[in-house]
């Protein structure tokens, strides 16, 4: 009976030695392709966390709503179904009304203006903003500017898209970006707008060079106008509660790791855009249309009411503080 004791005790010991050595397992969820600047930022992560704590960590990437899609994976996270998700800026007006700075339109000039403000301490202070709903930032990764598309063969002043119903994510800044142009917006999931545009339940979106090259969404579409009128950009957040309890030395590794593997994927963002907008220009499927000053300048001027009506919710100062990052 003894030995029987003895040799149970060894088999639980043995059993407690390898849930001990088994490795937390980070779920990292995400809604794009993996050819995107999210897509390869993610895959830096898993590399770079799981060399900097060897054994300890394994992260498991799932790309293109795999896990969970739009609609899903912000309960995800607070129910802890998923560690790390990488939502678009446009998705936290619900729980802060401060993140609806990035979807004011012509606001940022370009990219650099947009990084320079996320470095920014106001910028930093964002990834805060949400900690009482449970959430934790742990990072700005870049898509890039967002330009506008539609199935109609003209696209280049504000009347071009009056009547026209527009794809938006679930966002009330853009909603109101589109009505001021006299369009219908229609919030919608990423995954669901390909089949929108060639069906015809949705006349255009507006998006990034990489995203709508990577989605194909130029096959379904006539006329991209290259406006630069706003920004796509994501915050990588996770559970706060479950960061908090991590051992300290896994929670530095991971944030050294998504320091470093943000620093990579902000860096490419430009070079995949780029590349893609020549993509799209050598499939001659949809006119990429090019604005003069004085048609961006009716553009900006159409949109201009939206910054007053947000202004109250988002803070002045805040604004402001994103304004001086154009220099």
């Amino acid at each position: 009976m003894r030995r029987l004791l003895e040799l149970v005790l060894v088999i639980l010991l043995a059993a407690a030695g390898t849930a001990a050595a088994a490795p937390l397992v980070v779920k990292l969820s995400h809604v794009v392709a993996e050819n995107t600047p999210k897509g390869q930022a993610a895959l830096k992560f898993k590399e770079l966390a799981e060399k900097k704590l060897p054994g300890k960590v394994e992260v498991q990437v799932f790309p293109n709503s795999q896990l969970f899609g739009d609609g899903k994976e912000m309960e995800a996270l607070l129910l802890g179904d998923v560690q790390i998700i990488a939502p678009s800026l446009s998705k936290f007006d619900r729980y802060t009304k401060k993140l609806q700075v990035f979807d004011l339109p012509f606001l940022f000039e370009n990219i650099q203006a947009v990084d320079r403000f996320q470095q920014s301490r106001a910028g930093r202070d964002l990834l805060d903003a949400m900690r009482s709903k449970g959430i934790k930032g742990l990072g700005y990764w870049h898509n890039g500017m967002k330009q506008l598309s539609s199935d109609k063969p003209q696209l280049r002043v504000p009347e071009d898209v009056k009547g026209l119903k527009f794809r938006i994510q679930q966002s009330d800044v853009l909603e109101a970006q589109f009505r001021a142009l006299g369009a219908n917006p229609q919030k919608m999931a990423f995954s669901e707008v390909y089949q929108a545009l060639q069906t015809g339940v949705v006349d255009g979106q507006e998006n990034t060079w990489s995203n709508m090259y990577s989605q194909k969404f130029y096959e379904v579409q006539k006329t991209i106008a290259e406006t630069n009128h706003g920004v796509v950009d994501y915050m990588v957040i996770t559970n706060a509660k479950w960061w908090d309890g991590l051992p300290p030395d896994i929670r530095k590794g991971l944030q050294e790791a998504m320091d470093e593997a943000t620093a990579y994927g902000n860096g490419i963002a430009n070079q995949f855009n780029e590349r893609d907008k020549k993509r799209i220009a050598d499939a001659g499927k949809a006119k990429i249309q090019a604005l003069s000053k004085d048609d961006l300048a009716r553009w900006k001027k159409a949109m201009e009411p939206v910054w007053k009506r947000f202004e109250p919710d988002i803070g002045k100062d805040l604004i402001e503080a994103a304004h001086k990052a154009n220099g």
